[in-house]
């Protein structure tokens, strides 16, 4: 298939009601967050069955804090890039109904998405998987600041980081929310994802049989690339403010609506 270009992806989101995004690494390596599994990848410095995996965690949880401790440094100085806010400028405008998010690091709360789906979770919060309580980020750095081990729930159990571990299944409540979003989309916008994480990467089928266009925007292939209708392997950081850029020119959307 044939690079798209950005007037291209704006004909197609002009001419939908309803178009949803499905983001994933790719939209926040910009902003200095790896992506997991390319050469640089988290996944290729880190053995992820010691530090990923719910096993791991009941096994010894201080060993998966000393991780998340680090990538929880690492991630105090990061700021969305322009690829988060042309998403968030894209829904302000009416132009985008949902956004659905692989990533687990808040960046699009950050940059103004009125409420991502975050079907991995967020590092910005910790639960318990004794009592369900759930700890929000200033509380769980005062608790990290307690020791060097994993930090105390209330209970006494140890907290676990906010994200969907391997051997995890997904929260079903925040997994409908996806599957309802990629269900009423007509255009569903893939933006950074490499579609290889089920369930998630199963949305993108899914829209396509409900009747969705797919556009694919992200770096390397997917196994979806041959259900796409526009594919485009540009920077997203470039690309999305560029289509935004453009859907300021005139040229009244079908799918705008007032927000």
């Amino acid at each position: 298939m044939r690079a798209s270009k950005p007037h291209e992806v704006v004909a197609a989101i002009r001419a939908s009601e309803r178009v949803v995004a499905l983001t994933g690494a790719g939209v926040s390596t910009a902003s200095g967050i790896p992506d997991y599994r390319s050469s640089g990848g988290l996944w290729r410095e880190h053995d992820w069955t010691t530090v990923a995996t719910l096993s791991a965690f009941r096994r010894d949880p201080d060993l998966v804090w000393r991780f998340y401790r680090e990538r929880l440094a690492g991630m105090a100085s990061v700021e969305p890039n322009p690829a988060h806010l042309a998403l968030a400028e894209l829904e302000a405008r009416g132009y985008l109904h949902g956004l659905i998010t692989q990533n687990v690091d808040g960046l699009h709360h950050r940059a103004g998405s009125r409420d991502p789906v975050e079907v991995h979770g967020n590092l910005d919060r910790a639960i318990c998987l004794r009592c369900d309580a759930r700890v929000e980020r200033a509380e769980l750095d005062r608790r990290l600041a307690c020791g060097e081990g994993a930090p105390a729930c209330d209970c006494g159990a140890p907290l676990k980081p906010g994200i969907v571990m391997f051997e995890e299944g997904l929260d079903m409540p925040t997994l409908e929310r996806a599957e309802g979003l990629a269900r009423s989309a007509d255009l569903l916008l893939c933006c950074g994802s490499s579609l290889e994480v089920h369930p998630v990467a199963g949305l993108a089928p899914l829209a396509v049989d409900e009747g969705a266009a797919l556009v694919i925007l992200t770096a390397g292939p997917t196994p979806y690339d041959e259900l796409a209708t526009l594919r485009s392997a540009e920077p997203l950081a470039e690309l999305l403010p560029a289509i935004c850029a453009l859907l300021r020119e005139p040229g009244e959307p079908v799918g705008r609506r007032s927000v």
